[in-house]
């Protein structure tokens, strides 16, 4: 596209045409949008099952149990939640680097799980685990 000038002559015009940038800014938008879900998706893996046995232990761990009914007990021995949480105070006192772990039913309220776990760790232990049951015993 030229332009007259007042005298009659075309001179040149110097804006660049972005029409074709858009054009091709399109086309590559739709690929991305076409291919960007195809390439979430993950690839089936096959893994090695394993009859490793579990690491050995230097010492016993404190462990805390919840029964389906919501029962706490320490190492077999029933308490309510406050007196778990003076027992585990008094304890984290001696060894704060010994492990603790927590096994709960699965029918367990998750609040109440969740509050025991938070009794632990405020008591001063730093080594909280959970204790599951393999996938293939179930």
């Amino acid at each position: 596209m030229a332009m007259t000038q007042g005298n009659g002559r075309k001179g040149l015009v110097a804006e660049i045409n972005v029409t074709p940038l858009v054009d091709v800014m399109l086309v590559l938008l739709i690929i991305f949008m076409v291919t960007a879900p195809m390439m979430t998706q993950g690839v089936d893996v096959d893994l090695p099952e394993t009859t490793a046995q579990p690491l050995r232990q230097k010492e016993d761990p404190i462990v805390v149990a919840i029964n389906k009914k919501g029962e706490i007990y320490l190492n077999k021995i029933k308490l309510d939640q406050t007196l778990l949480k003076q027992q585990l105070t008094a304890k984290a006192t001696k060894d704060n680097e010994k492990p603790i772990f927590l096994k709960a039913d699965k029918q367990v309220a998750y609040g109440l799980v969740v509050s025991v776990m938070a009794d632990i760790k405020e008591s001063g232990f730093e080594k909280l685990g959970m204790i599951t049951q393999p996938a293939d015993k179930r």
